[in-house]
């Protein structure tokens, strides 16, 4: 039996006595559950009406279970015996948690890096599969995947069509060439957002390919879907959504640790859920995502802060000491929390006055990136300065480097001293391959103990599809630190006239001018070679 503890405490338990009464009198919870599009107001209703069918999902999706047990025994016929997926933000976010935490392999290629990508596509080809996932059908970056492990399948003489996996809404584009060429496509429902698609086609098909029991993770969200529909004080949903999205003033910043819970990563799909949600219009949630590092305790007490503790479900030792002034203690199976934390999103969402359903300055950096491809010679502007391998960059004129052009200890310190010592925070944004460089997270709580303020760590362009709305959209109180690198190797992206180090230059580059546009201070460092480069970095970054 799947069971949902939501415990608040000091600030975060205000909030809930605060708000939980007019949301259990609004009937916020049966609304939502029975798709009322008005929740979140006029502006939004239009967005919201074709945007709430997760809330059924764990009945509607119950006839993907048997699709993807019989595809999966043709596989297996094949010889596969490993499955990549090609996707971007919730199209595989989600995917990921579900098989690391059931302990079942899956190749998650959620990046534009040419070694990353190119590693990826090497590996164990003759018993690969793909799964390529993009609900627009038009993500360029999952294009692209797609399009690089098609040429290697030819190449090996592997026939395509009997390795690949389609998974988007009807009537894409992608579905429409992909149906005509012989693929087998699998449609997601067309009336959820991609960030809320856990429990979808996105979420299930390759986590079920891969071998979890997709139908248990369905259970174990509908054992509590009547619970999170009740207009109830006890209803965990309401009260999770008030602790996040109600304090008064706001505490913008969810520090989200680990305590000993068996669900693996879970932060990061929460991140990504939350972030790209509620960062809009000068206001939102940042999830800085400490995982099990300790780091916590170097901004727990900061006054727009709350601690998101992850618990198990038989924890007795997630209690605060008495310094945290906010805290919520968060357990339940996974299926149960998926379900869980949309509908506290969805419930923060309208305690905050915005729409938790779109993404526009996601568009935007999406719209730069676009522009900058059109123009490749503008994808970097010139350096300032070079020390060793790295050259520094600014992006406007919203960080200042004079006399620090040349020194990359000097130039940090400049971006620091930039921060907000009340309110603000600092992104790391790294444009590299997060597999081989996962050990690079660690200078996220070096870079947290020496500022005192919340930072974030983010893979690119993994983040523009989470942390990235936020970073735009958001109050303007973020510094913002970004890392690219030659790659050891460039890969051409077959049938285009781009290779993948050009697009994610592109997308760097990009996301740097919406930053700098929009006011925030960005230093940006291009290591001219990653070895030697990154040296310097770790070393910089991790002495703080």
């Amino acid at each position: 039996m799947s069971s949902l503890s939501v415990e608040a405490l000091g600030a975060a338990a205000d909030a809930v006595e605060t708000h939980l009464p007019t949301l259990v009198e609004d009937r916020v919870a049966s609304r939502l559950f029975a798709q009322d599009p008005t929740l979140w107001g006029p502006a939004a209703e239009a967005e919201s009406a074709i945007r709430l069918a997760w809330t059924g999902l764990h009945r509607t999706s119950r006839p993907l279970i048997g699709e993807i047990a019989a595809l999966r025994e043709q596989l297996t016929e094949r010889g596969v015996h490993r499955i990549a997926l090609c996707g971007m933000g919730g199209s595989s976010l989600a995917p990921e948690v579900i098989c690391a935490t059931a302990g079942v392999e899956l190749v998650v290629v959620d990046s534009s890096d040419p070694d990353m990508v190119r590693a990826c596509v090497e590996e164990d080809l003759a018993g690969t599969a793909v799964v390529v996932s993009s609900k627009s059908g038009s993500t360029v970056e999952t294009d692209s995947q797609r399009r690089i492990f098609i040429q290697a399948f030819q190449d090996a003489g592997i026939d395509p069509t009997e390795r690949v996996v389609i998974v988007t809404d009807p009537g894409s584009a992608m579905d429409t060439q992909a149906r005509a060429d012989g693929y087998r496509v699998i449609n997601a429902d067309p009336d959820v957002g991609g960030r809320y698609s856990a429990l979808t086609a996105f979420g299930l098909v390759p986590s079920g390919l891969a071998g979890v029991d997709v139908g248990a993770l369905l259970d174990e969200a509908e054992e509590v879907a009547d619970l999170l529909a009740e207009d109830d004080a006890a209803n965990p949903g309401l009260r999770l959504g008030a602790a996040l999205g109600g304090t008064d003033p706001l505490r913008d910043k969810l520090i989200l640790t680990d305590r000993g819970t068996q669900i693996v990563g879970f932060a990061d799909w929460a991140e990504q859920l939350i972030a790209e949600s509620t960062g809009k219009e000068g206001t939102g949630l940042l999830p800085v995502v400490v995982g099990t590092d300790g780091a916590a305790e170097a901004v727990a007490t900061a006054a727009d802060a709350t601690v998101v503790a992850l618990t198990a479900e038989d924890d007795d030792e997630a209690d605060p000491t008495d310094t945290v002034p906010a805290q919520i203690n968060v357990s339940g199976t996974l299926g149960a929390q998926l379900l869980l934390w949309e509908v506290a999103t969805a419930v923060a969402g309208r305690l905050l006055g915005i729409n938790p359903f779109d993404q526009p300055d996601v568009e935007s950096a999406k719209d730069a990136a676009r522009s900058l491809m059109e123009t490749p010679s503008d994808t970097a502007e010139p350096a300032l300065g070079t020390d060793g391998a790295v050259e520094l960059r600014t992006a406007g004129t919203a960080l200042d480097l004079a006399g620090a052009e040349d020194s990359l200890p000097a130039a940090v310190e400049a971006l620091l001293a930039e921060l907000d010592p009340e309110r603000g925070y600092l992104a790391v944004m790294v444009y590299l391959d997060r597999l081989a460089h996962v050990d690079l997270e660690s200078v996220r709580g070096a870079l947290e103990q020496h500022t005192g303020r919340p930072v974030t760590f983010g893979w690119g362009p993994r983040f523009l599809h989470s942390t990235g709305q936020f970073h735009k959209g958001g109050p303007a109180v973020g510094v913002y630190l970004q890392v690219t690198g030659e790659p050891f190797e460039d890969v051409p992206v077959p049938g285009k006239d781009f290779t993948l180090g050009t697009f994610i230059k592109a997308q760097a580059a990009g996301d740097a001018q919406v930053l700098a546009d929009a006011g925030r201070p960005v230093l940006r460092l291009h290591l001219t070679d990653q070895t030697d480069g990154l040296t310097q970095l770790r070393e910089v970054l991790g002495q703080r």
